[in-house]
């Protein structure tokens, strides 16, 4: 699974990752690894193309621009669907690991982890995933190329 992070990074020739994340994501591919996305982390991904360059982080890109890079996401990645187990899971999530605020958003993401049968999460941010003891998360420093 990929996280937000990863993806805004794959599309992004002027960030200072984006060649380690599209190195990673390419060997991945090669061999033969699939890497997956779903709905929240699209929207996620939007959210900071679409938002504005003087706003927390934002890139600033039109609708037109966002649809382009959303279209390679689609291309390269996986999608899983949502559904009412991923729904069902989260809420169990949130509620066993007392889990409040942004933080939920990352619960979402373990959550159809969990429903899908998956256990790696590839991001920046490795410490949003140590509570959850099914999940391991894996900087992309850590893969092999």
């Amino acid at each position: 699974m990929a996280d937000t992070n990863i993806l805004l990074r794959f599309i992004s020739p002027s960030d200072p990752n984006h060649i380690l994340v599209r190195d990673v994501i390419y060997s991945l591919l090669k061999k033969g690894e699939g890497v997956c996305y779903t709905s929240q982390i699209l929207g996620e991904f939007w959210n900071v193309c679409t938002r504005p360059t003087t706003t927390r982080s934002g890139f600033g890109l039109s609708i037109e621009e966002t649809d382009q890079r959303a279209q390679v996401i689609e291309r390269y990645f996986i999608f899983l669907p949502d559904s009412a187990a991923v729904h069902t899971q989260w809420r169990r999530l949130v509620v066993d690991y007392r889990v409040s605020g942004v933080k939920v958003l990352d619960t979402r993401l373990v959550a159809a982890m969990i429903v899908h049968g998956l256990t790696h999460v590839l991001t920046f941010n490795i410490s949003d995933f140590t509570r959850y003891s099914k999940i391991t998360a894996v900087h992309p420093t850590a893969i092999t190329l």
